[in-house]
């Protein structure tokens, strides 16, 4: 019963957590999930790939999304003026 209660105290102030974070933060957060996804999702077509080289690419492109979108993420974090967004955060 005490695990319960533990659990559902840090998903409550988990929750609390992430409403207090900007919009601009909530922004990267997004960015690093989805460039997340899209390389998980590309790793996983490596995996059934059906050659290594084709393998080989699909694991480049995968680690070429998680850098875009952490470095995009950052620059979102830290309003670098290099940041070339168009909606205006």
């Amino acid at each position: 019963m005490k695990k319960i209660i533990v659990l559902g105290l840090a998903a409550g102030l988990a929750s609390l957590s992430a409403c207090n974070s900007s919009p601009r933060e909530q922004t990267a957060d997004n960015i690093e999930a989805n460039s997340e996804a899209v390389a998980d999702n590309l790793e996983e077509a490596a995996d059934n790939a059906g050659t290594d080289a084709t393998e080989d690419g699909l694991e480049n492109q995968a680690d070429a999304v998680r850098a875009t979108g952490q470095n995009q993420a950052e620059d979102m974090r830290t309003n670098d003026p290099d940041t070339n967004l168009s909606n205006g955060l």
